[in-house]
C-alpha cells in the first residue's frame, strides 16, 4: 500500500488530508493509499483566532475531522525529513521513529521568530500558538486576581503589523474580561517609523483611527532593548513599567524548510510551482505558510489562511493525483482582500494588492465575524460528504461584505 504523509494539522495541512482522502475516495482508491497526518497537536487551532477573548472554539480535535474520512493521525515532533530516502524522523510518546512515504506533503506552517533580545524569552508572551494563547490567557486572568501593583494594567504589544494591530485592538476587551479595569495602558511598539507599514498607506488613516478611539498608545521607530519581569526598556531608553509583553513581530517559516535543498525566500518558506510541488524533490508537496507559490502570475502568497487553505487543497487533490499518474491541477487564484479586526471600532476591508479601502467599522466587522467564526472553519457534522464537498480543489469567492465606509 502506497503512503501519503502530510506533517502539519493546521489550516494547509488539514485541508491537505481532507483534499487527499477527496481524491483518494473519488479514484476508488481507498485500499491502496493510507493517507496519514502528523501534527505535535491533537488538534486543529483556528490560529487566527487566538487573539480574540474567547478561546472555547479555536481548537478542534482533529478525530473529529480525519476519522469520518479514512485519514490516520499521529502526534509527533518532526526531527527532520530525507526526501532521497523518503523518510521522516519523529519524536513520539513512544521515542524516536522513522516514517516512509511515497508522497509528503510539507505544511508545518510559520512561527514568530524571538530575537536575542535580553529578558524576551523569559517574560514576553504571544498568540502564535493555541497553547501561548492560553498561557496569555491565564496570565492576564491571574492579574486580574492579583493585589494592585505597578504594570499590572499596562500591556506592551510589539509589531504593528497585523497580528499586534489585532491583539493590541482586542486588548481592551480582554482586560475588561480579566477584572483589570481602571488606569490601564496599552501600547504598541513597532521600529517602522509608522503603523502598519506593511498595510499600505490607504489603510493606515483607519487604522490610526481606530487606535486612537480606543486609547491605544504608540512608540514607533524604537525598539525593544530589554524585557524583565516588571517592565521593557526601549531604545529611546524609555522604561515602561508592564507585567505583559506581547511579541507579534516577525514570521518565519518552519525551521524544517531550512533543512531542505532547494530555493526559498527571505521568509525561508519553500519555492512551489502552481502544482504545489517542490523543485527538484521528487514527491515533494509543500502548502501554507512554509510554501511560496506565484498564484496570480505576478505575487507570491502572503502567510494567511486565505492562501493556506486552498494551497491545502490542491496539494491534498494533487498528491494523489501524482500517486495514481493522473493529470494534476494547477492554482489560480485571481484576487486579495484583507480584513483587519479593530477591536470594538470594527475592523477594516480592503481589495486588492494595493490594499485599496472597501469598507471600515462596524460594516466590515460583520465581514470579519463571518470569516473568523464561519468561512475558515472545516464542517462539524462529522459527515463525510460535507467535508469532502469542502475540500474541492477549487478557489472561494472573496468574503461578502456589507456596504461601503
Amino acid at each position: 500500500m502506497a503512503r501519503i504523509v502530510v506533517l502539519g494539522g493546521g489550516f494547509a495541512g488539514l485541508w491537505a488530508a481532507i483534499g487527499a482522502a477527496r481524491k483518494r475516495d473519488e479514484i476508488g482508491a481507498s485500499g491502496d493509499i493510507e493517507i496519514r497526518l502528523v501534527d505535535r497537536n491533537p488538534y486543529h487551532n483556528i490560529r487566527v483566532r487566538n487573539y480574540e477573548v474567547d478561546l472555547s472554539e479555536v481548537a478542534i480535535p482533529l478525530p473529529q475531522l480525519l476519522d469520518p474520512i479514512g485519514v490516520s493521525h499521529a502526534i509527533g515532533e518532526v526531527e527532520a525529513i530525507d526526501p532521497a530516502r523518503r523518510e521522516i524522523a519523529l519524536v513520539t510518546s513512544s521515542g524516536e521513529e522513522t516514517l516512509a512515504y511515497d508522497r509528503l506533503v510539507l505544511a508545518l506552517g510559520s512561527e514568530v521568530r524571538r530575537p536575542d533580545i535580553p529578558g524576551l524569552s523569559d517574560h514576553a508572551f504571544d498568540v502564535d500558538t493555541y497553547t501561548a494563547a492560553l498561557r496569555l490567557e491565564q496570565h492576564l486572568a491571574a492579574l486580574g486576581r492579583s493585589a494592585p501593583s505597578p504594570g499590572r494594567t499596562t500591556v506592551v504589544v510589539v509589531g504593528a503589523g497585523f497580528t499586534g494591530i489585532e491583539v493590541a485592538a482586542e486588548m481592551p476587551d480582554r482586560l475588561s474580561h480579566a477584572g483589570l479595569n481602571g488606569s490601564r495602558r496599552i501600547i504598541l511598539v513597532d521600529p517602522n517609523p509608522a503603523v502598519g507599514a506593511t498595510i499600505g498607506t490607504h489603510a493606515r488613516p483607519s487604522i490610526e483611527t481606530a487606535l486612537s478611539a480606543l486609547e491605544i498608545e504608540t512608540r514607533l521607530g524604537v525598539r525593544v532593548a530589554s524585557v524583565e519581569a516588571g517592565g521593557m526598556r526601549l531604545s529611546s531608553g524609555e522604561f515602561v513599567p508592564t507585567r505583559t509583553v506581547i511579541w507579534c513581530a516577525g514570521m518565519r517559516a518552519s525551521p524544517l524548510a531550512a533543512r531542505l535543498p532547494g530555493a526559498r525566500d527571505r521568509l525561508g518558506r519553500l519555492l512551489v510551482d502552481p502544482f504545489m510541488r517542490v523543485a527538484d524533490l521528487p514527491g515533494l508537496f509543500a502548502a501554507g505558510d512554509v510554501a511560496s507559490s506565484v498564484v496570480d502570475g505576478l505575487h507570491p502568497t502572503v502567510m494567511s489562511c486565505q492562501f493556506a487553505r486552498p494551497m491545502g487543497r490542491f496539494a491534498g487533490h494533487n498528491v494523489v493525483a501524482d500517486l495514481a499518474g493522473l493529470p494534476l491541477l494547477p492554482l489560480r487564484i485571481d484576487w486579495y482582500v484583507t480584513v483587519l479586526d479593530l477591536g470594538d471600532w470594527g475592523a477594516l476591508y480592503t481589495e486588492g494588492w494595493d490594499r485599496e479601502v472597501r469598507a471600515a467599522g462596524a460594516v466590515a466587522k460583520a465581514t470579519k465575524q463571518i470569516i473568523n467564526r464561519k468561512r475558515i472553519y472545516p464542517p462539524l457534522s462529522g459527515r463525510k460528504a460535507d467535508l469532502f464537498a469542502a475540500a474541492a480543489p477549487t478557489v472561494q469567492a472573496p468574503p461578502p461584505t456589507y456596504g461601503a465606509r
